[in-house]
């Protein structure tokens, strides 16, 4: 596949790292165009955006890249994280950088793009921008993690919006939790939580029965109770 992967200043660099991070970049052909906020919040949520080697990057003022045009093929656009006011740009068809061009580009040849906004609450404007671009044939995801997997790590719960990025885009999450169908992660927690839950109880129950046996005290194991 060849895909564009941009990222705006809106919080939540983490779901970029850990969207670039489950893409076989070597398999498939990956542009990244960051705005400089993007970059700014990058550096202060994470330190460090961890980039793969293979990975395209493109200034947002390089009008030269070839997803700037609609002759150039490609399968789909990622915005991720999309601040509110670079949704509303796209829905008001602005062109004025390659992200914005990028993204008016695929809307108008029909080609799947996926914007990831974070922002909450949403205003009347907001809600009306977004059905714009639904209306345009945009899919708006909007970051918000599912918990019936039951992650156990920060990384975990943002892997949950990620997967299903993944999905808009038609690639592989293998690790993906589906429902109905548990994959080996979330098996192997819920056993693990199980045997706990299940130790647990059985050691109230010998409590209870230690208790009853001698009259209100727990005995030593291995000590008859009186009769």
């Amino acid at each position: 596949m060849k895909l564009v992967i941009a990222a705006t200043g809106a919080s939540g660099a983490i779901y970029l790292q850990r969207l670039l991070a489950q893409i076989d970049c070597a398999a498939h052909e990956v542009h990244l165009v960051m705005s400089a906020y993007a970059r700014e919040v990058a550096k202060q949520e994470l330190d460090d955006l961890k980039t793969p080697s293979e990975v395209s990057q493109h200034s947002e003022s390089d009008m030269n890249v070839p997803f700037v045009s609609g002759s150039a093929r490609f399968d789909a656009m990622v915005i991720v994280p999309c601040s509110m006011a670079t949704l509303g740009r796209i829905a008001s068809g602005s062109s004025d950088s390659v992200l914005l061009r990028a993204a008016d580009v695929f809307l108008k040849e029909r080609r799947k793009l996926i914007l990831v906004p974070r922002e909450t609450p949403w205003n009347l404007i907001h809600a009306r921008n977004v059905v714009t671009l639904l209306e345009a044939g945009a899919i708006v995801l909007p970051a918000i993690p599912s918990f019936y997997s039951r992650p156990s790590s920060l990384t975990a719960v943002v892997d949950t919006v990620v997967w299903r990025i993944l999905d808009q885009i038609g690639l592989p999450s293998p690790s993906a939790y589906r429902w109905g169908q548990e994959s080996a992660p979330a098996k192997t927690s819920r056993k693990k939580n199980k045997r706990k839950s299940e130790s647990k109880r059985a050691g109230r129950l010998e409590f209870r029965l230690q208790a009853a046996g001698t009259g209100g005290g727990p005995r030593k194991r291995g000590t008859p109770s009186k009769s």
